[in-house]
């Protein structure tokens, strides 16, 4: 297990996504940062929330490099709401047309979640992970596009760059 780690340290050091000047970006209105390889854009819009009904979304999001990096945080309040549809539900349209190659619990401190692996038909790939914290849910996707050189290595350092900033947890 150990080379495996070494050659996955190294591969990462040797390439230009290590080069480019990444930063940490803190969003403290909703509980966390996420590094960005440039100042992301920051829209309003609606989610299509698990009830059927539309809820408010912020979307973070960069364009570079053939890469697609967005962070979404939609304001799901109803407290009768389960984390698991949610979280289903989120899934269900992450993946909508993409093949699942991993689906795995995912664990950012105390908050839990779920992390994916999605192929896209058109030869991209996408790192995902999606958490349901404090009424909250929280997608994280990084996008390599088809022919992309070293955009699968930004996709997955992107994905894992989040950190909850609230010191809780959602158990």
């Amino acid at each position: 297990m150990r080379p495996i780690a070494i050659i996955f340290a190294l591969f990462f050091a040797c390439s230009p996504a290590a080069a480019q000047s990444w930063k940490e970006y803190a969003y403290p209105a909703d509980f966390f940062s996420v590094a960005f390889p440039t100042e992301p854009k920051v829209e309003t819009t609606t989610y299509p929330g698990a009830d059927g009904r539309p809820a408010e979304a912020r979307v973070y999001s960069v364009s570079q490099d053939g890469g697609l990096f967005r962070m979404t945080v939609a304001d799901l309040k109803d407290p009768a709401m389960q984390e698991s549809a949610v979280l289903d539900h989120a899934v269900r349209m992450l993946s909508q047309g993409s093949e699942i190659k991993v689906d795995i619990p995912h664990r950012i401190s105390r908050v839990y979640g779920r992390q994916l692996s999605l192929a896209a038909p058109d030869g991209s790939y996408s790192s995902v992970a999606v958490f349901y914290h404090k009424g909250r849910l929280y997608q994280i996707e990084g996008t390599a596009l088809p022919g992309a050189a070293n955009a699968t290595a930004d996709a997955i350092r992107f994905q894992q760059s989040l950190v909850f900033t609230d010191d809780s947890t959602n158990r």
